[in-house]
């Protein structure tokens, strides 16, 4: 029987290092981590199986539509080539688009909202609500914001 395959996708920083919090589940699965290129992602290419999308700040508007538009493309790329079963992700932009495409071929999406976030949620979060098959807030105060989500609590 063929192990459930995994694709962890997340922007790099603070929701890589969420995502990686996960770890102990690798060994439980296939797996792919797709985060943004960086010198530092780079480094985790030697630990972990990794591709690799564009780094897009929103705060260069013009630029960001372009990155976007390729992150895309990309994120359908790596798609077809991991065939995951399920997708999870800690946010935030350059995970959206995956989560999409996850569903557009009826796969399973988890969505992880952001320590970070206690009473906002991210503009990812409230994207990918309507399509995830299980959203974990790590605060009970976010359930206001997301009625259908499970609290988990820290994964830290």
């Amino acid at each position: 029987m063929r192990r459930k395959k995994l694709l962890l996708i997340s922007s790099i920083g603070g929701h890589l290092t969420q995502l990686l919090q996960l770890e102990p589940l690798f060994k439980n699965y296939d797996y792919h981590i797709v985060t943004e290129k960086s010198e530092i992602t780079k480094k985790l290419e030697d630990k972990y199986p990794m591709s690799f999308l564009v780094y897009g700040a929103r705060n260069y508007p013009f630029r960001y539509i372009f990155k976007l538009a390729y992150n895309i493309f990309k994120s359908f790329f790596i798609f077809l080539r991991e065939r995951p079963d399920v997708v999870i992700t800690t946010g935030v932009h350059t995970a959206v688009p995956m989560c999409y495409i996850a569903k557009l071929f009826r796969k399973k999406v988890v969505f992880i909202e952001s320590f970070a976030k206690s009473s906002s949620p991210t503009m990812a979060g409230k994207m990918v609500y309507p399509v995830a098959d299980l959203f974990i807030v790590q605060w009970e105060t976010m359930k206001r914001f997301y009625p259908n989500a499970v609290y988990g609590g820290s994964i830290y």
